[in-house]
């Protein structure tokens, strides 16, 4: 068997898009050792594809040079082919270091010494799906649609522990992932969101980023209804997954608990804003995508969208506040 080690992208949603590729590396015989980031690792500990995981010492777009080096030196002869899902210098570094013998790629960042195979990177205009881009890095993308859909496990046992510690029952609450890292022009208003928190009859579970705690304490605050649960900054990722897994419905932006919430199978309706469902669908038969942009019957046409900006550079955000509450609750009620 080959032994190979993927470098992971940093961002919780690309992270999730990887798996179809690691499944397919593995099918073919390959032992996979992921190396990624704190942040991103607990992802890979739920893809039965992958056999190890290591967590990066890095901080995040630091070089440490050292580190990588010691790192290097460590990994050497035990491997004999990398794939370095970021595009970046840095992260091609340690399979160059550790002498690797394939090293495959995107350019990217004048990588040509580092990478023994690189691919051309697709103009802006023309980019594929990620989970696309990133199975062509192990080949030919499949053409079963089965295939390409990113797939996460949950132990039984973990959820059970999950739901207990914060007194939830499985199918009996919404989840609301109100944020999104990249920025605001991905993100739903937090009044939208209040709004749809009291039309929902059940419970509802606001799940963020300790970085998100403030947005979501104003989102119950304006929601005023007892079945609000904040949990933002609350859990770990692996317990977010938990409480995910057995939600009734997500409501999410384009974030990586979209891309989370679509790889468990649970029923959600996803909002896009100045980013592509085309780039950056949730690949799940249980999806519903909201975006003004593909609309017909939205009236004036969103000509700006995709911008894929982090905030609008018109100041208005139709692409999100023209979305109304009630469209996205008769969406959840016909699920």
């Amino acid at each position: 068997m080959t032994r190979s080690l993927f470098i992971a992208p940093q961002w919780i949603g690309d992270a999730v898009m990887t798996e179809p590729l690691l499944r397919q590396l593995h099918a073919r015989g390959e032992r996979i050792t992921v190396a990624a980031l704190p942040w991103v690792a607990p992802v890979y500990r739920h893809m039965p594809s992958v056999e190890n995981v290591v967590e990066l010492p890095f901080k995040h777009g630091s070089l440490q040079w050292a580190e990588r080096r010691a790192l290097a030196h460590q990994w050497r002869g035990r491997f004999e082919r990398a794939y370095v899902g970021p595009n970046s210098l840095k992260s091609a570094l340690i399979p160059w270091l550790a002498n690797i013998s394939e090293r495959i790629g995107y350019h990217g960042e004048s990588r040509y010494v580092l990478l023994t195979q690189r691919l051309p990177n697709p103009p802006r205009g023309e980019r594929p799906p990620m989970v696309d881009f990133y199975l062509a890095l192990g080949g030919k993308p499949g053409d079963s649609h089965q295939r390409t859909q990113p797939v996460l496990q949950r132990p039984t046992e973990s959820v059970r522990q999950t739901l207990q510690a914060f007194g939830l029952q499985a199918g009996a609450y919404t989840v609301i992932a109100p944020g999104a890292e990249y920025g605001p022009a991905k993100m739903w208003p937090a009044q939208h969101v209040a709004a749809l928190c009291s039309m929902l009859p059940g419970r509802v579970v606001l799940l963020a980023s300790a970085k998100e705690a403030d947005l979501c304490q104003s989102i119950a605050g304006l929601a005023d209804s007892p079945h609000v649960l904040n949990l933002a900054g609350k859990t770990g990722l692996s317990q977010a997954f938990d409480v995910i897994s057995a939600a009734l419905d997500v409501v999410s932006n384009d974030s990586g608990l979209m891309h989370v919430a679509a790889a468990l199978g649970v029923p959600q309706v996803a909002l896009f804003g100045s980013s592509s469902p085309h780039h950056t669908p949730p690949l799940s038969d249980k999806a519903q995508v909201i975006w003004l942009a593909d609309d017909p019957q939205y009236s004036p046409a969103l000509d700006c969208a995709p911008c894929y900006a982090r905030t609008c550079q018109f100041g208005h955000a139709r692409c999100l506040n023209d979305i109304r509450p009630e469209r996205v609750a008769q969406l959840l009620q016909s699920m």
